[in-house]
């Protein structure tokens, strides 16, 4: 009997942090023994019960390690693939907050929401490890068996609601803290009082923005950043074999690993 491959090691983040699929995965022969059976070969020592389990746990320390990643200081902010923009109702805004040499505001509500991302997605651990806890075989088959990001749809599917009840009174209680609110006002309030001088340029249909929630923005952009880490992982361990950095990955993700 083959069993399915172990594809939670998508969790990782990308090669902007530290963590490598190495780390995510290494533990999972510590966790099996040393003696135990190579994945998609027929398992002779343990049961398949007992493999599950065992890289199961494997996921929930590596999903551990990609939580508290993303959310260090600069989880975010420093990491171009998931650090949270302004908004697009708010380009005006800035434009007119730089041009008239107050891009500090600007840039000081782009860190205020970074900030509050770095603080929620650790309480995403929770919610990753219930979703790991309740798959089954088969769901590893199916996403096996699918396109370069099944298990990111997987998670998506599975814990998108569930993380984003979990993010956003943290992220309400981090931009509260961080002052979020206070500098979107400082930010929005430079499109009047900037007008004649916006002018000058050719903009004189700047107008101050609509209200924004910046609550469910920074909560959407979080999940956002998350799943698309995910996804990123999961492609460059699928396509790339130098990915693949230890024994285990190699034989997981060969042809002969694979179900039929």
């Amino acid at each position: 009997m083959k069993l399915p491959t172990l594809f939670l090691a998508f969790v990782l983040p990308t090669a902007t942090t530290t963590l490598t699929a190495a780390d995510f995965l290494g533990g999972v022969r510590t966790l099996l023994g040393t003696n135990a059976p190579a994945l998609g070969l027929p398992a002779g020592v343990l049961n398949t019960d007992e493999i599950t389990r065992g890289l199961k746990e494997a996921l929930h320390k590596g999903a551990q390690k990609a939580t508290a990643s993303l959310g260090q200081e600069n989880g975010f902010l420093k990491n171009l693939d998931v650090k949270i923009p302004l908004p697009d109702s708010l380009k005006t805004a800035e434009n007119a907050a730089r041009l008239a040499g107050q891009g500090q505001l600007a840039d000081n509500f782009i860190l205020a929401m970074n900030r509050a991302a770095e603080k929620a997605v650790p309480e995403g651990l929770t919610v990753l490890a219930d979703s790991i806890s309740k798959m089954s075989l088969a769901d590893a088959q199916a996403i096996l068996k699918g396109p370069d990001d099944a298990a990111t749809q997987f998670f998506r599917r599975t814990t998108e609601q569930s993380l984003e009840a979990r993010f956003l009174p943290i992220v309400k209680s981090a931009t509260d803290r961080v002052g979020v609110t206070q500098h979107y006002k400082a930010l929005t309030g430079t499109v009047a009082a900037a007008k004649p001088f916006l002018g000058l340029f050719g903009r004189k249909t700047a107008a101050v923005p609509e209200a924004l929630d910046v609550d469910n923005y920074v909560t959407k952009k979080t999940l956002d950043g998350l799943f698309k880490m995910v996804a990123a992982e999961e492609k460059n361990i699928r396509t790339n074999p130098a990915a693949r950095t230890t024994e285990l990955l190699q034989k997981i993700f060969s042809p002969a690993g694979k179900p039929n």
